[in-house]
C-alpha cells in the first residue's frame, strides 16, 4: 500500500497505477532485463567466466537499501540486523576484491610468480585461494607474497588503503551497535551503578547494597519494566491505551474490583496505573503513614503484619487490593487519611499503584465501585476497631440533614426562578403596551 493524505491505500489497482507512474518502475524493468542473452548473438565478444553483461542487476541497489531500511525499522532485533548487514557487506567486499585479484592474475598469467593466483586445475580451488588472499589483505593480517611488478604493487597498495577504510567503518558500526544496545537496555531498566556508588560514598554498603543489586537483577531476569510511562510517552493517548491494555489488561481483569467493569473503562484506567516491584522484606506501607495511593496485587504475596514486623495477621495474594481506606472518605474512620495496617512483601511482589487523584476520578465515574470499596473498607475498620459508629451515625445524620436543606434550597431557588420569569414576562408585556400607546399618540399628533 501507500499513503495518500495520511490514509493507507491498499487497493491493488490504485497501487498498480501509482507504481507504473513512479520513477522506480523503469529502473526495475532495466534491472530485470535478460541482457546476458546478448552474448548468444553472433559477433558479440564474450569473456568466459565474467558475467559483465549482467551489470544491469546493479540497478537494484536503491531497492536493496530500501528493503534493508524497512527490515531494520520493523524487526524486533535491529542491532542484530545491523551487525548481520555489516557482515554481509564485509563478505561481499572480500568476494569482489578476490574477483579483481583473480582477474589481475589471469591478465598477468596464472602462476607466473608467487604473488598471483596459482594455476590450479579446479575452479573452486582458484576461488578459495583468491578469497583467502583477499581476506589476508583486507584484514591487514599480512603474510602475503611480495609483489613483483608495478600492477601488483598498485593493487596491493589499493587493497591496504581499502582495508584501513573498511576496518574504520566496521569498528564504528559495531561501536554504534553496542552503544545502541546499552541505550535501549537503559531505557527499560534502571541502572544500579549510581545507587551503589552513592551507598559506598556514604559508607552504607554491604547488606543494603546487596538488596539494591538483587532488586535490579530481578527486574532484568523477570523482564519487569518499571519505566513504562517514559517508554510510551511519545505515543498518542489512544495508542498508549491500546499498548498498555494489550500488556496489562489480562492481569487487571484478575482483580476482583474490575471483573464487572467494561472493556473501554479498563483501557482508560490502565493508563493511570503505575507498575511497581517490591523486594523480599520490604514494607509497601506502614501503619500511620499518610496514604497517597492504593495498590492492586498482580503477582506475589504480601503479609499484613503486627507492630513487631514479624507476626503475620493475614496474607494477601493475586487479585486483591489494599490501601483504599486512607484514600476514600469513610464516615467514622478514626484513622483519617493514615494507613491502618503494615503491609510487608514476602517475596518479590509485582503491584499496580493508583494515585489518590486518579482514584477520585475513577470513583466519580463509577459510584457502584465507590459503594463496594466503602463497604469493604467499613468492614475492615470494624474488624480493627477503627470505626466510630457514633461519629458515623452523626455524619450520616448530618449528611441527611444537609441533603434535606439542599433540597429545600433547590425548591426555593426553583420558586424564585419561576417568580423571576413571571415578573420578566409582565415587564415585557408592559413595555409592549407602552410602546403601542406611544405609537398611537405619535400618529394622532
Amino acid at each position: 500500500g501507500f499513503l495518500e493524505d495520511g490514509i493507507l491505500v491498499q487497493d491493488v489497482s490504485q497501487t498498480r497505477r501509482r507504481y507504473l507512474s513512479s520513477w522506480t518502475f523503469p529502473w526495475d524493468v532495466m534491472a530485470v532485463l535478460p541482457t546476458e542473452l546478448l552474448c548468444l548473438l553472433p559477433g558479440v565478444p564474450r569473456v568466459p567466466g565474467v558475467p559483465a553483461a549482467r551489470a544491469n542487476r546493479c540497478l537494484r541497489v536503491p531497492r536493496l537499501f530500501e528493503a534493508f531500511d524497512r527490515c531494520e525499522t520493523r524487526t524486533g532485533w535491529p542491532n542484530a540486523f545491523r551487525v548481520a548487514k555489516l557482515m554481509l557487506y564485509l563478505l561481499l567486499g572480500i568476494h569482489w576484491h578476490g574477483c579483481l585479484y583473480f582477474a589481475l592474475s589471469a591478465h598477468l598469467g596464472l602462476g607466473v610468480d608467487p604473488w598471483v593466483c596459482p594455476s590450479f586445475t579446479r575452479l573452486l580451488r582458484r576461488y578459495l585461494h583468491s578469497f583467502y588472499f583477499s581476506t589476508l589483505v583486507l584484514a591487514t593480517v599480512g603474510d602475503t607474497p611480495a609483489p613483483q611488478c608495478e600492477e601488483e604493487f598498485l593493487f596491493a597498495t589499493a587493497g591496504f588503503l581499502l582495508a584501513v577504510l573498511g576496518f574504520a567503518t566496521i569498528t564504528g558500526n559495531i561501536s554504534t551497535a553496542i552503544v545502541n544496545l546499552s541505550a535501549a537496555d537503559a531505557a527499560f531498566y534502571p541502572d544500579a551503578g549510581p545507587v551503589r556508588r552513592y551507598l559506598r560514598a556514604r559508607g552504607v554498603g554491604g547488606r543494603l547494597e546487596g538488596r539494591v543489586v538483587r532488586w535490579h537483577q530481578h527486574l532484568r531476569a523477570q523482564r519487569k519494566l518499571p519505566a513504562e510511562r517514559e517508554v510510551l510517552q511519545h505515543l498518542p493517548r489512544g495508542l498508549q491505551a491500546e499498548v498498555a491494555a494489550s500488556v496489562h489488561l489480562a492481569a487487571l481483569r484478575r482483580v476482583g474490583l474490575f471483573r464487572s467493569w467494561e472493556h473501554g473503562v479498563l483501557r482508560q484506567l490502565v493508563l493511570r496505573l503505575r507498575p511497581q516491584v517490591f523486594g523480599p522484606g520490604e514494607f509497601v506501607c506502614r501503619r500511620g503513614d499518610v496514604g497517597r495511593e492504593m495498590y492492586f496485587i498482580r503477582e506475589g504475596h504480601l503479609a499484613v503484619v503486627a507492630e513487631d514486623g514479624v507476626t503475620q495477621l493475614a496474607v494477601l495474594g493475586e487479585g486483591l487490593y489494599f490501601g483504599e481506606i486512607s484514600l476514600i472518605n469513610i464516615k467514622g474512620n478514626m484513622a483519617g487519611n493514615r494507613r491502618t495496617a503494615n503491609i510487608l512483601s514476602i517475596g518479590y511482589s509485582d503491584l499496580f499503584c493508583l494515585g489518590k487523584e486518579d482514584l477520585a476520578e475513577v470513583l466519580a465515574e463509577f459510584p457502584c465501585a465507590r459503594a463496594a470499596m466503602e463497604a469493604k473498607g467499613r468492614e475492615l475498620l470494624l474488624r480493627m476497631g477503627q470505626l466510630n459508629t457514633g461519629a458515623e451515625a452523626a455524619a450520616m445524620a448530618a449528611e441527611v440533614e444537609a441533603e434535606r436543606r439542599l433540597q429545600g434550597l433547590e425548591a426555593a431557588l426553583e420558586g424564585l426562578q419561576t417568580r423571576a420569569a413571571r415578573l420578566l414576562a409582565q415587564l415585557e408585556a408592559s413595555a409592549l403596551r407602552t410602546a403601542l400607546r406611544v405609537q398611537r399618540l405619535e400618529g394622532r399628533l
